[in-house]
């Protein structure tokens, strides 16, 4: 059965952030996910997951200054220094949470550089926050995403992050694939995702259009995740969508695709 890891920055966001362990948990999941860890003690968030029962899989290496809409800095050479104290900030993080995906969002297009230049920086940027993972045995993740959603992100579709990850060539770096994202940006779902499946580390899903839970849009749920299933895929599926109305009335597609776990209200 495939693993479904409640990502905690989308789900639950009526309870405050802290409180959404024991949502999650009451929930009937076993695994979370979150975009960023920094805001809190690595501490109090390892006494939530242990309390609670939960694993933690993933968490996004620091992305720049996200209230001003910075969506990370790997592809910015002028920042390289900044990007490596945020992964010696993220091994901290690491070794209390013991998670085994580390993601890294690139950032956004800078017009006044060239293409090859961002490029030639987030392989730099990359294969050294790779080679620091692969002494705690962590994978790190690129993540495409859609530049409706992100005007200018960087990395955008399948094939630019495949070509990316040859050119950095550690073993320890792995593609995070958004079936949401890829959606907007080029469809095909199944076929990539057969072809790319032994390049992929982690899956996160939501409908289209948004961005609400399995169900509530134009992607065949049910094909892409009995898909996954039958292909042996191993790793977790974050669910990183918008509940409607809330997140435990959302998760009724999971019981019609018969993903629920033993407890709670899946």
């Amino acid at each position: 059965m495939l693993k479904l890891s409640a990502n905690l920055t989308f789900l639950f966001q009526e309870h405050d952030f802290l409180d959404r362990f024991a949502a999650a948990a009451s929930a009937g999941f076993k695994h979370v996910e979150y975009m960023f860890p920094y805001e809190y003690d690595a501490a109090e968030l390892k006494n939530k997951l242990d309390k609670h029962k939960l694993t933690q899989n993933l968490f996004n290496l620091p992305a720049g200054n996200w209230q001003t809409g910075e969506r990370g800095i790997a592809v910015l050479p002028d920042r390289q220094d900044e990007f490596k104290d945020g992964v010696q900030q993220a091994l901290t993080y690491v070794d209390a949470l013991n998670v085994p995906f580390v993601n890294c969002l690139v950032g956004k297009r800078d017009e006044s550089l060239s293409e090859q230049a961002q490029e030639s920086c987030l392989i730099e940027n990359l294969r050294y926050a790779a080679q620091q993972l692969a002494s705690r045995n962590v994978t790190l993740l690129i993540e495409p995403i859609n530049t409706l959603d992100i005007p200018g992100f960087f990395l955008s579709n399948s094939a630019q992050a495949t070509r990316v990850m040859h050119a950095v060539n550690q073993p320890n770096l792995a593609l995070q694939y958004d079936v949401y994202h890829m959606q907007k940006m080029e469809g095909n779902l199944i076929e990539t995702i057969t072809t790319l499946l032994d390049k992929i580390g982690h899956i996160q899903i939501a409908d289209n259009p948004g961005r609400h839970q399995p169900g509530t849009g134009e992607i065949n749920y049910s094909y892409v995740l009995k898909t996954l299933n039958d292909l042996g895929y191993e790793h977790y599926v974050g669910l990183e969508y918008v509940p409607e109305p809330d997140t435990v009335a959302s998760l009724g597609w999971a019981r019609s695709y018969g993903l629920a776990p033993v407890g709670g209200v899946l």
